[in-house]
């Protein structure tokens, strides 16, 4: 199940009650360790990145099914759930809401250091979907949460949260590891929400390629010509519909990060967003002499579409999806079936943990 998404949730203030959040963390506990025990690590992190089955996850979890703040509680009670079972769960969890999720890096490499693999792929992956999410894509969102799971052997699921103060809305975003060809290139395969962004910059969109090779090739040369180039907009009567935005852009502050990208030029648009200091003003800037300078088309696609469990019979946000509806129906008649042949063990389980 190699699915990304993007789930839209309206901001909800407080927090879960301390009472409510410990069941939290023993009930994540116990679900995920069924899940590894049944279909092992791999799986969780697959299904963590599917944005239904975590809005799920945390439903049964006993959080509000619509609100922002289930994706920090449930993934606070999956952290703390495992804290101390890495080794018999093959699972690890880094980052957090705020300042935590800026020790990221830091907590992988501390588990690097007691399971004894490589970190670096691991920092890299973490660091490269938070660039992508607040760089590349400009919907509006500001990053501030940003969990990453991963087992040791390098897989791993990255679930970050953006806000929109304008909207009062927040948008998760899910990566996979599994299945993810290019970080730059449509890295949200299934994706659902229930509104759409007002988005200023797609760069990983399929259809900016040639404008992300652009940029790429641009950031190469002397910073005084971007500058000049920039400045030239500026000056330019532009249509007022024109989606790339120059009013926040100032060239000279911009200067020094060319000079960066100019001493080191980068191989690709994906090397261009790893650099230090490159951020969302400057890929927009590159954008902006790449598409009116150079004519390499950029893109304002919003990633998000609808996307509910099967759809609904009056077609309503889209007519019900037979094929997902019938993988539905078949696990479930499957879970049925090894129960009336004796092999309870797994129901029983489950009757075990409404205890919790």
């Amino acid at each position: 199940m190699p699915r990304t998404g993007i789930a839209h949730l309206p901001l909800h203030y407080g927090a879960a009650p301390r009472w409510l959040f410990e069941r939290m963390v023993r009930l994540a506990r116990q679900i995920t360790l069924v899940l590894v025990e049944e279909y092992g690590p791999q799986e969780v992190l697959a299904r963590l990145s599917d944005p239904l089955w975590f809005q799920a996850f945390g439903c049964v979890l006993g959080f509000d099914w619509h609100s922002s703040g289930l994706t920090t509680t449930v993934c606070g009670a999956l952290k703390e759930g495992l804290r101390g079972l890495e080794r018999d769960s093959g699972l690890c969890v880094a980052g957090g809401k705020g300042k935590t999720s800026r020790r990221t890096p830091a907590e992988v490499e501390a588990f690097a250091e007691r399971f004894g693999f490589l970190p670096a792929p691991l920092v890299y992956a973490s660091r490269m979907a938070a660039k992508v999410d607040s760089a590349a894509l400009q919907d509006g969102y500001q990053i501030y949460h940003h969990t990453f799971i991963f087992v040791p052997d390098g897989a791993w699921t990255v679930v970050q949260q953006g806000m929109n103060e304008a909207t009062r809305y927040a948008r998760r975003y899910h990566w996979l590891s599994s299945g993810l060809d290019d970080f730059v290139c449509e890295p949200h395969k299934a994706i659902c929400s229930e509104g759409r962004g007002d988005v200023r910059l797609n760069m990983v969109a399929q259809e900016a390629a040639d404008c992300r090779q652009m940029s790429a090739r641009l950031a190469g040369e002397p910073p005084e010509k971007l500058v000049r180039e920039l400045k030239r907009l500026q000056a330019l009567e532009l249509p007022a519909r024109h989606h790339l935005d120059l009013s926040d852009i100032h060239p000279d502050k911009l200067a020094r990060i060319f000079l960066r990208t100019y001493e080191q030029p980068p191989a690709d648009f994906e090397q261009l967003l790893g650099t230090e200091g490159v951020g969302a003003k400057s890929v927009r800037a590159l954008a902006l002499v790449s598409e009116l300078v150079y004519g390499a088309k950029a893109s304002v696609r919003d990633p998000a579409r609808f996307s509910f469990a099967h759809g609904g019979k009056d077609g309503h946000p889209y007519p019900v999806d037979r094929e997902t509806y019938g993988r539905t129906i078949e696990a479930l008649r499957a879970a049925v079936e090894r129960a009336r042949l004796g092999q309870r063990e797994k129901l029983d389980a489950l009757r075990r943990l409404a205890a919790v």
